[in-house]
């Protein structure tokens, strides 16, 4: 108690920065980390931390299918840990999400590292085959209940390499606080930004097969998620042309508490992304976008998410996007095929009476745990929703040769373009 009282610590200048992105640590040929082990390994940290693996599906019909398993910690609360579900007909408009608080949590299962997790609703395991084809892979089952059961195999090809920002275990990390070293909070996203999906779906009796692509992500936020972020942007786009094509892209802005000046110099546009052409991973993008500064029209490095037209929802009470424009700049990290590669696409998502592709406007506190609930729309009094769409799409790459093979200047890329916006405060 006394050492509080006679504390030696320098005194911390309230001008410094208080947040320190992921986006601006290191240099456009220093972003692209390969992922490694425990990079992806449950933490199940304490405190106050959202953690999260999602597995994003889009089937050859159009059909999305999303699995979550979230962890949640509350202090000295007990953890809460969900299995959760959304599958999307675009054809039937058929909608169906299922989320269930899982018993007897367990990572990791016998025999397996913390990459793998079971309940006595669901397994998830991860498996490696060194020099093959597809060197990882994840095999979910899932019975959440007597209208819905799982059987997924997702497979990342060994061209498309799973990617974080930055070298080492704390790469991917954005810190809030004056010290890095004692943060207050930090956001974290490690991606396989493609990968191949089969299995099936029994859903009311009727079996799907499940055929197709998505990608992967582990995140944790290790904040009350109220102080993590005021809005989200997150987009997937895949295409089976070119041998296989991703572009993936996660922003978060701060609120305006967190900046590079202290208290209350945000908000603070963080901003990752990678994409897959030609079935390889061939540039990793991140930048920030500070509130005191105009971003350039061009840049080495771009990854952004840009809200280009808006209309007032009355259902939410925010004014959400119609249109979307995503954009990638960074250096090719592919072997023998130098330069820039750059790539836009705009998704165009209707209005709020007449929208395009809408998949859900979700009310999250309807869907997060109660205790988390209750702490966030008590303290901040936020009525957070997530938009989601899926619509074809066209991804509009420039790249060097040898990227895609035979392919050099310019080319329009046709698949899917899932895409999500989120309203936090």
């Amino acid at each position: 108690m006394f050492s509080s009282f006679f504390s030696t610590a320098p005194p911390v200048d309230p001008n410094a920065p208080n947040f320190h992105p992921v986006s601006s640590a290191f240099q456009p040929s220093e972003l692209y980390s390969e992922l490694e082990p425990k990079d992806t390994e449950w933490t199940c940290s304490g405190g106050f931390v959202v953690e999260t693996q999602t597995f994003y599906t889009f089937l050859e019909d159009g059909t999305s299918m999303a699995c979550q398993v979230i962890h949640s910690s509350v202090g000295m609360w007990y953890p809460t840990i969900q299995f959760t579900c959304k599958i999307f007909n675009p054809h039937t408009k058929e909608r169906t999400w299922k989320s269930v608080n899982v018993a007897n949590f367990v990572t990791p299962p016998p025999g397996l590292d913390k990459r793998s997790s079971k309940a006595d609703q669901y397994s998830i395991t991860y498996r490696s085959k060194p020099g093959s084809d597809t060197p990882e892979s994840y095999t979910i089952t899932a019975n959440l209940d007597t209208d819905l059961q799982i059987t997924l195999e997702v497979a990342r090809p060994a061209g498309a390499k799973g990617f974080k920002i930055g070298k080492g275990p704390q790469g991917g990390f954005s810190y809030f606080g004056h010290d890095p070293k004692n943060a207050e909070g930090y956001v974290v996203h490690r991606f396989w930004p493609r990968y191949i999906a089969s299995g099936i779906v029994v859903l009311k009796g009727q079996a799907i097969a499940i055929k197709g692509a998505g990608m992967f992500v582990h995140a944790i936020q290790g904040m009350r998620p109220d102080n993590v972020a005021s809005r989200w942007n997150f987009v997937q786009f895949l295409s089976e042309q070119h041998g296989g094509v991703a572009a993936t892209q996660m922003d978060f802005t701060t609120i305006a508490a967190y900046g590079r000046k202290g208290a209350g110099s945000g908000p603070v546009t963080v901003s990752v992304g990678g994409l897959v052409l030609g079935g390889k991973l061939a540039a990793v993008t991140a930048e920030t976008k500070w509130p005191d500064e105009a971003l350039p029209a061009t840049a080495a490095l771009v990854s952004r998410a840009e809200h280009t037209k808006k209309a007032h929802d009355p259902d939410t009470g925010y004014d959400a996007p119609t249109e979307i424009v995503y954009r990638w700049t960074g250096p090719s990290i592919v072997p023998g095929a130098p330069g820039s590669v750059e790539a836009v696409a705009t998704a165009d998502v209707g209005t709020p009476d007449a929208p395009k592709g809408l998949i859900e406007k979700l009310d999250v506190l309807a869907e997060i745990p109660y205790v988390i609930k209750t702490m966030v729309n008590y303290v901040s009094g936020t009525k957070p929703f997530v938009y989601q769409w899926c619509n074809p799409g066209t991804l509009h790459v420039k790249l060097p040769g040898g990227v895609i093979d035979d392919v050099e200047g310019e080319v329009a890329i046709e698949g899917t373009l899932y895409n999500e916006a989120t309203f936090v405060s």
